[in-house]
């Protein structure tokens, strides 16, 4: 879907092989600063899929007018050899740039701006080779320019409407440390510079303060207010294009979901479960319903109680347990109640399930890193703003902080390869563990969930010291503050790199061959679980043979 410079039919061609592909997919979140337990507005993400992994700081400053800024293509397939990231255009520098943290998909600021990202396909009609920007550049470019959602959001959709947005349908969750916000945007069809028409449509709505966001690959802002801007901001003439395809007649309500992208990508609940699971641990009194509303669940909802950072960290080890769909409970689980399933390509699917896949987690084995993020209006920015950041998937990782205003990051997480294993790279000490779980997953996840917990149980039980601490050298000197948070924030990235890798290994020597090594030295064998053994036959050659043997026996 992101390469670029392509035909017409050829860039069609591409965004419909996408729509038909399932691999590639996230789930953020948002939670406003009313509905959190401390105040904090949370941001979080889960990149599922094969991205850049790799953080690395963009310093901000002052620029001379004439610096020009080059742009990339694909910018978040960067750790990919089979997708080239290519200078395409370059756009004038501003004068003045804040300091942000450029991934797969850019995520923080100094300034404790917040994004999370999830893609939709969007209709083909809506795709345009002329285009600029994807929405890796557009965050990056936002982070850059911006210290609040809606300056960001501003930066953003000018941005895209001047030079055009070549990507397809994008919805981002963005924070900063009072308000949050849903942007989404898609690009113009058929468009140059010279056509005098802007060169996308986006929309962007305000999240209720008291209120929590859920996306999951498909459009989720629906009738829009033209008439309040205190909650509502668009692109310009939004309406006329949608008006002259027949998408939208004027005097009915402006749904943009359903305007831009009626037919979402994978089989129907690919997505919706998504919502419908995130929206139910967080307001279970409201009993969504799995099937009569996966049409369009709410834009967001009051949570039963507040949520912390850690409930979001729960939500993102979730794999359907406890319901109808668990996935640690079918057939497919296996005997050991694995929760993952591989891609599988239409090709090798059933004849009459064709457009169907696996059912659809939170949690994903794919995923290249996730975040849960904190934005603090009480704090100075080097202090308020944190960002949890995990590599590989949710359920298996340490979520470390982060603060927004370090300097620097050990080089195990700003650098590394994916096509090759790099044991350089803290990302392959994680994605280690993750698939070695998966040979047996029932007694290897509760002991990765319990190491998980050692590391993110002091680091939460120390956030108020360390904080209070930087907090008092910032009255006396902002960079004495800067320091101190740098250093921790390195210490722990740096121990919990090195304790991931020796974890690894230890788990390699201790469950391997179906067994186990216990604490004396002895190795036991689990084996399998009854039913699982008379289900799959378990013996039933044996007794046909020895029921062969007797009646051969008895015949003589």
């Amino acid at each position: 879907m992101k390469s670029r410079r392509f035909s017409g039919i050829l860039f069609a061609c591409v965004l419909a092989a996408f729509a038909a592909s399932t691999a590639l997919a996230c789930t953020p979140l948002g939670v406003g600063a009313k509905a959190s337990t401390d105040g904090s507005v949370i941001v979080s993400h889960t990149c599922d899929g094969w991205y850049d992994h790799r953080i690395r700081i963009v310093p901000g400053g002052e620029h001379k007018s004439g610096e020009m800024v080059d742009i990339y293509n694909i910018m978040c397939y960067d750790t990919r050899p089979d997708r080239p990231v290519k200078k395409v255009g370059e756009i004038p520098q501003v004068e003045k740039t804040y300091t942000y943290f450029h991934i797969g998909y850019p995520f923080m600021n100094d300034q404790q701006l917040m994004m999370g990202e999830f893609t939709w396909s969007g209709r083909d009609e809506l795709a345009t080779p002329e285009g600029l920007f994807y929405i890796e550049n557009l965050q990056a470019l936002g982070l850059a320019r911006a210290a609040t959602a809606r300056e960001a959001i501003k930066v953003m959709g000018e941005l895209a409407e001047k030079y055009g947005y070549a990507d397809g349908g994008e919805t981002l969750v963005i924070g900063d440390t009072k308000e949050l916000w849903v942007f989404e945007i898609c690009g113009p069809g058929l468009w140059n510079r010279e056509s005098g028409r802007p060169g996308a449509h986006w929309v962007a709505r305000r999240v209720p303060d008291d209120q929590v966001f859920v996306g999951a690959n498909r459009a989720r802002i629906g009738v829009v207010d033209f008439a309040d801007t205190e909650n509502f901001m668009f692109s310009t003439d939004i309406t006329k294009l949608p008006e002259q395809m027949g998408w939208w007649k004027p005097g009915t309500p402006f749904h943009y979901a359903d305007i831009f992208n009626p037919d979402p990508y994978g089989y129907p609940y690919y997505q919706a479960r998504r919502e419908w699971r995130a929206l139910n641990l967080a307001a279970p009194s409201q009993k969504f319903d799995v099937l009569g509303e996966y049409d369009h669940y709410p834009f967001s909802v009051k949570p039963d109680k507040k949520l912390s950072v850690r409930d979001i960290m729960d939500i993102y080890s979730d794999h359907l347990e406890g319901t109808e769909y668990d996935l640690t409970k079918d057939a497919a689980s296996g005997p050991f109640g694995n929760p993952n399933r591989w891609p599988t390509p239409a090709a090798v699917r059933p004849e009459d399930r064709k457009g169907m896949d696996w059912e659809r987690p939170i949690a994903m084995f794919r995923c290249s890193y996730s975040f849960v993020s904190q934005s603090r209006d009480w704090l100075p920015n080097p202090i308020g703003g944190v960002l949890w950041f995990g590599q590989d998937a949710p359920d298996t990782t340490v979520y470390v902080p982060i603060y927004c205003g370090v300097t620097e990051l050990p080089k195990p997480w700003t650098t590394g390869k994916r096509a090759e294993f790099d044991r350089e790279s803290a990302w392959w000490a994680f994605n280690l563990v993750n698939n070695w779980a998966n040979l047996r997953w029932d007694a290897m996840y509760k002991v990765i969930r319990a190491k998980k917990a050692e590391y993110e149980d002091v680091f939460f039980s120390l956030q108020a010291q360390v904080e209070e601490k930087a907090l008092e050298l910032y009255r006396k000197n902002p960079a004495e503050a800067v320091a101190y948070l740098t250093g921790y924030t390195n210490d722990n990235l740096n121990k919990v790199e090195k304790g991931w890798w020796d974890f690894a290994f230890h788990l390699i020597g201790k469950f391997y061959d179906g067994g186990m090594i216990n604490e004396d030295g002895k190795m036991t064998s689990p084996g399998y679980p009854a039913e699982y053994l008379k289900n799959v036959g378990f013996g039933d050659l044996t007794i046909r043979d020895l029921e062969r043997a007797k009646s051969r026996e008895a015949s003589k």
